[in-house]
């Protein structure tokens, strides 16, 4: 069965586990990734580190799907949005614990088996059991 990605669970527990710690909790961001919107002005080499701490963003989002909040870049507000697939790790920015994240790897269509190919096996009736073994 294909489960969904675990990154956004693990970025709302560490944010969490970071902010809870007295900590700033730092992501960063792949910026060349499709439907990132960051301030261009602050992308470095492609990605950007951004500050997500309670005191630093307002209306802050870790979805599913995205990151999303609205900061200010230089005295000026601005909507942030990054895929969760975007981001690269989130850390405390005074002592870098955290995590980085593997790239996600495209999810690929189910191959549809040749004409063939045997049926597959039937799977077995009633519940699973299990017996002690002395």
């Amino acid at each position: 069965m294909k489960m969904t990605s675990s990154r956004p669970y693990i970025m709302r527990a560490l944010y969490e586990w970071i902010v809870d710690n007295g900590c700033t909790p730092y992501i960063l961001v792949d910026a060349m990734q499709e439907n990132v919107m960051v301030p261009e002005q602050y992308v470095k080499d492609g990605q950007i580190v951004l500050n997500i701490s309670p005191t630093a963003v307002m209306d802050l989002d870790i979805s599913n799907e995205a990151v999303a909040f609205n900061g200010r870049f230089g005295g000026v507000a601005k909507d942030v949005y990054a895929p969760t697939s975007a981001v690269i790790g989130i850390y405390a920015r005074e002592n870098g614990q955290g995590m980085v994240f593997e790239p996600e790897e495209e999810p690929e269509d189910e191959p549809t088996p040749p004409d063939d190919a045997p049926p597959e096996p039937s799977k077995p009736e009633g519940r699973p059991s299990l017996k002690i073994v002395k």
